[in-house]
């Protein structure tokens, strides 16, 4: 089997405990659920369903202000028009954008599947607790990369996996249901690579900053 972004060989993890069974690559660092063990698409929505984010949830606003902290300076005050790629059905990430003074499009495949972007350049385009739900991140990342402007910024959250098998195992974060695609900085470098982007920041534990080459 070759990993589906590098096309590399990978090794399989196998969890005897919930029955599933992943690709592991060596060289991205990705580990990927196999596609036998995917929910449809009404198990996927069901399970967004159970998540109810708002304002009201300061502890969910403040995981926003904080990834938006990590990137947040004096030439980010100067942009002026962002993407909230994945936006979910409470779109708290695009207000608190709104907030710090940007021009927000927010496009989502279940709750806002308007494809706004189309025709349109962003300064910014975040994507948080998305990624890990992508089985074609290369696609999506290349996507971004159509949409940024020159010296735009793509700013992403998920939770990286630390590239032990035996850990990765017991990590809750995997128990998800529409949890299927897991990285490292190392794998956002490919995808990077790939796509004519490069990662300008990390903090090596769920954020991950890109810019363009070009």
């Amino acid at each position: 089997m070759k990993c589906k972004i590098c096309s590399n060989i990978v090794t399989t993890i196998k969890d005897s405990k919930q029955g599933k069974a992943y690709d592991f690559c060596q060289n991205c660092q990705s580990i990927i659920l196999k596609k036998s063990f995917f929910v449809n698409k009404a198990q996927e929505i069901a399970q967004y369903e159970n998540h109810n984010n708002n304002f009201e949830s300061l502890g969910y606003v403040k995981m926003f202000e904080d990834f938006l902290d990590f990137f947040w300076d004096d030439s980010v005050k100067q942009k002026q028009n962002a993407l909230d790629f994945g936006s979910g059905p409470g779109p708290v990430l695009a207000q608190i954008l709104k907030n710090r003074g940007l021009n927000v499009d927010i496009y989502d495949k279940y709750y806002q599947p308007i494809e706004v972007f189309r025709n349109k350049k962003y300064d910014i385009i975040t994507s948080t607790e998305v990624f890990e739900h992508l089985q074609n991140p290369y696609r999506v990342l290349s996507l971004f990369k159509k949409h940024l402007k020159k010296n735009g910024l793509i700013a992403i959250m998920t939770l990286f996996h630390n590239n032990k098998e035996e850990k990765f195992l017991k990590w809750w974060y995997r128990r998800d249901p529409t949890h299927i695609t897991f990285y490292t900085p190392k794998t956002f470098e490919v995808l990077a690579d790939m796509c004519g982007l490069q990662v300008i920041k990390h903090d090596d534990k769920r954020v991950v900053i890109l810019t363009s080459l070009e």
